[in-house]
């Protein structure tokens, strides 16, 4: 019996490695303009593992084949995995265009923005490495500090591995931003070709105002099963049912 079950396993196994979609396959469906099989393979590689490439690819493909929301949606998720990609970010802006809500981020602190602007030029795993390099200059020049017979050398270790502390502290604080952001998605785009968002979670709410499909929300109360608070980028607020919006 145990035999059999080996050789069902292995037969099946031979069955799903032979039919499994290649990069180059759901690349070269795109290329081929064959939109909607680029996009089955896109998200048949997505389920074998997530990448910024992946998510960018099939949101490439959803906007050739005119639908907007999901390439908007992926373009999000690739964001996320790849904040310093300006290949994403310009595509995204080009998809933002065609949807119905045109809303106006609120005014932030300069500081803020140049902030989160820093924080967000490389992903999590780049900021861990770049934290990982400049802890690994620090050391050389703590080195150069203790065993250099020379003045200068010494003062350019010194205050050279006081600046590489400084960066590396930084790099892993950007890291952790970027990991909790990764962790605790709240960010959802809008799927439903038109849905209101309510005053309180419940169908006989208050009307606020309505969203059309493409736009993007933050959850600021994940309590809820069937609803969800959401922020604008406008600053306003409501509650919106769970079935017009996806998780970024």
């Amino acid at each position: 019996m145990k035999r059999l079950i080996f050789i069902f396993s292995l037969f099946h196994f031979l069955i799903v490695t032979a039919h499994a979609v290649t990069k180059q396959e759901a690349d070269s469906a795109y290329t081929q303009q064959h939109y909607q099989e680029a996009v089955k393979a896109y998200e048949a590689l997505l389920e074998q593992g997530v990448s910024a490439d992946l998510y960018y690819n099939l949101g490439n493909a959803y906007y050739r084949s005119d639908n907007i929301t999901r390439a908007i949606l992926n373009y999000e998720r690739a964001l996320l995995l790849s904040p310093g990609d300006g290949d994403i970010r310009h595509n995204l802006q080009l998809a933002r265009q065609k949807t119905t809500d045109k809303l106006a981020p609120g005014a932030d602190f300069f500081l803020v923005t140049w902030y989160r602007s820093i924080v967000n030029i490389m992903g999590v795993d780049a900021w861990a490495w770049t934290a990982l390099v400049v802890l690994a200059l620090a050391v050389v020049l703590f080195l150069v500090y203790l065993f250099s017979q020379r003045v200068a050398l010494q003062k350019l270790g010194f205050f050279g591995a006081a600046l590489m502390v400084v960066l590396f502290l930084l790099a892993n604080l950007f890291a952790y931003q970027q990991k909790q952001v990764l962790t605790n998605r709240t960010g959802a785009i809008v799927i439903a070709a038109e849905t209101s968002v309510k005053s309180t979670p419940a169908q006989n709410g208050t009307d606020l105002f309505k969203l059309h499909e493409g736009t993007k929300v933050e959850i600021t109360d994940d309590s809820m099963k069937d609803w969800k608070e959401v922020r604008l980028l406008d600053g306003k607020q409501g509650w919106i049912s769970v079935n017009g919006i996806e998780r970024i």
